[in-house]
C-alpha cells in the first residue's frame, strides 16, 4: 500500500534561498545569492574531499561532504545573511547569532515529514558532521569567498580588497593540503576571461 504524503512547507523554504543576498553591506558588481554561493560551496568541497582521498591519503565521503554543503547554509532563509564584520564583531554577537541559528534548525527540521527528519538532522546540525568534514566544508566556504572577492577586484570593486587580503592570507596558511592543492591547481584559472579558458595549453 503506498503511503500518502504528508504536505510540507520544507523545500518551498529552501527554494528561497536565491533571494537572499550575501554581501549585504558592501556594494556588489556581481550580486550573489545564497542558493548559487551554496552549489559553489558544494561543488569545491566536492573536490576538496576528493584531493584529499586521492592526493593525500584521506579516507572522507566525498559525496557525504558536497551534500552537507548544499545544505550548509540553509536557515539564512529565516535569519538572512548575516555579515561576517557584525557576525564576529563581539562574543556576544557570535554567541547570540549562534542560538539564532540553532533556532533556525529546529525549524526548518519541524516542517519536514517525520520519516525524513533523522536524514536532515545530520546535515543541517553541522557539529553532528565529522570533524574532518566540517574541515573541508569551511576550507571550501572560505575559498568561494576568496573567489567572489577576487571577481568583484577585477570588476573594479574596491570594496572587497580586504576581505580578499584576509581570505588569501588564511587559505595560504592553511594547514590542510587540500587546500593549498587547490589553490595552486585550480585558484589560477578562475581569473581568466572566456577567451583564455578557450585557449589550449
Amino acid at each position: 500500500m503506498q503511503e500518502t504524503a504528508v504536505r510540507s512547507r520544507f523545500y518551498a523554504y529552501l527554494s528561497r534561498l536565491r533571494w537572499i543576498k550575501r554581501w549585504g553591506l558592501k556594494r556588489n558588481a556581481n550580486p550573489e545569492n545564497v542558493m548559487e554561493h551554496s552549489w559553489e560551496v558544494a561543488v569545491i568541497a566536492h573536490i576538496l574531499a576528493l584531493i584529499k582521498n586521492r592526493y593525500f591519503h584521506g579516507t572522507v565521503d566525498a559525496q557525504a561532504i558536497a551534500t552537507a554543503a548544499l545544505y550548509h547554509d540553509i536557515t539564512e532563509v529565516i535569519t538572512g545573511d548575516l555579515p561576517s564584520p557584525i557576525k564576529y564583531h563581539s562574543k556576544a554577537i557570535s554567541s547570540a547569532y549562534k542560538q539564532i541559528e540553532k533556532q533556525a534548525e529546529l525549524e526548518l527540521l519541524s516542517l519536514l515529514p517525520a520519516a525524513l527528519k533523522a536524514d536532515f538532522a545530520a546535515l543541517i546540525h553541522h557539529e553532528n558532521l565529522p570533524e574532518e568534514h566540517q574541515g573541508i566544508l569551511k576550507a571550501a566556504d572560505k575559498i568561494a569567498a576568496y573567489l567572489k572577492c577576487q571577481a568583484e577586484l577585477k570588476a573594479g570593486n574596491r570594496e572587497f580588497e580586504v576581505a580578499a587580503e584576509v581570505l588569501a592570507a588564511a587559505l595560504h596558511a592553511s594547514e590542510q593540503p587540500e587546500v593549498i592543492f587547490f589553490m595552486q591547481a585550480f585558484v589560477p584559472s578562475c581569473g581568466l576571461t572566456l577567451d583564455g579558458l578557450m585557449q589550449t595549453f
